[in-house]
């Protein structure tokens, strides 16, 4: 894991990314994705609900995310929590440009993903991989494990023969605790947690730099979880990656990294280093977040914090702060109604975009 960064000064702007420490910087990154209703059509209906339906099907914007700075560091792990739908995924994904962004800058190190060609971005996918959240679903039900370890390896031309091939898989099985044999068996002959394992051989294959981690442990039995990110931890350490780490799960998120990035309605609303986040978190959606985490500890537990509503939908955001509605904090002042909070530095080093943080 990377030294932890220097504290800025509270209200400091955000600084530009280092270049011998920063392996991947979003700057701006935005992705809107275009929907419509479409209503069935349905005789004797009035003219004014005709009209409103025509309306009603014009093409409107969803903003999966809007306008995130995020850098991360060589060798650490960086969390990414949020509620379900707050675009976390999509964010990981844009990254990688497995999804190609709205607007904003994608550098992988030292390079604008965002200006290269999908044939010059081939050879780069090597060193980002990804592992995703449901291993039986990121596997091809026909292919034996051994094929779909090895596929990477024919695509980008890393083995020269079939043998060089068979030795490299079964090095990764045995990487991430499975037997050689595994490799000629298919995806249904394995549990939850021994698929997981294949879909991270598969990830390590190209020796990438990056991986994102999108909720690799959700869909894991608790039991099977522990081992997971151990396993993660170890293979970090070994093989020197970088991770995005995408999780609900904001215990695990505390013990595998080093900084955390709090996600509501697609925009950052806080940044900092998980002992700070979790000891003295500032956002009020960061707050009611933690709130709800299990702790045994009589000393260390927090008032429950309900939230009221719902998650505003992204087709239509709330103007000014995005979380007003639903902000627990009493008496806030005119800014939260019309004016969007940037993120700036606070007196404990985190970065918050909240008027009253």
């Amino acid at each position: 894991m990377t030294a932890a960064p220097e504290p800025l000064a509270p209200g400091a702007p955000a600084p530009e990314p280092s270049p011998p420490d920063v392996l991947v910087s979003a700057r701006g990154v935005s992705k809107h994705f275009a929907t419509k209703v479409v209503w069935p059509a349905q005789p004797g209906i009035a003219p004014h609900v005709r009209l409103w339906r025509a309306i009603s099907r014009m093409p409107a914007t969803v903003a999966a995310v809007t306008e995130v700075d995020l850098e991360i560091q060589r060798g650490e792990t960086l969390g990414l929590v949020g509620e379900s739908g707050c675009g976390k995924s999509t964010l990981g994904r844009t990254i990688l440009r497995l999804l190609e962004p709205s607007a904003g800058r994608i550098v992988f190190d030292k390079t604008d993903l965002t200006q290269v060609s999908q044939r010059a971005l081939r050879p780069l996918r090597r060193h980002m991989q990804m592992i995703f959240q449901d291993p039986y679903a990121s596997l091809n039900p026909r292919m034996t494990v051994g094929t779909a370890i090895a596929e990477p390896l024919v695509i980008h031309g890393l083995a020269a023969s079939a043998r060089e091939r068979e030795q490299r898989v079964a090095e990764l099985l045995a990487r991430v605790g499975l037997r050689a044999d595994a490799a000629r068996r298919y995806p249904h002959e394995f549990s939850g947690g021994q698929r997981q394992r294949i879909g991270i051989a598969r990830a390590l294959a190209c020796k990438p730099q990056f991986i994102v981690c999108d909720e690799p442990i959700s869909a894991l039995d608790v039991s099977i979880q522990a081992q997971i990110v151990n396993l993660l931890e170890d293979l970090q350490d070994a093989e020197q990656l970088t991770y995005l780490f995408i999780s609900h799960d904001l215990k695990i998120v505390q013990h595998i990294c080093d900084r955390v990035a709090v996600m509501y309605l697609g925009r950052i609303v806080e940044l900092a280093l998980a002992p700070t986040l979790y000891r003295t978190p500032r956002h009020p959606y960061t707050q009611a977040l933690l709130s709800a985490v299990p702790r045994i500890e009589p000393k260390s537990r927090r008032d429950r914090i309900i939230l009221a509503g719902d998650v505003p939908s992204p087709i239509d955001p709330p103007r000014g702060c995005p979380f007003h509605p639903r902000c627990p904090v009493k008496d806030k002042p005119a800014a939260c109604f019309s004016e969007l909070p940037r993120l700036r530095v606070l007196d404990n080093g985190a970065r918050a975009a909240c008027h009253v943080a």
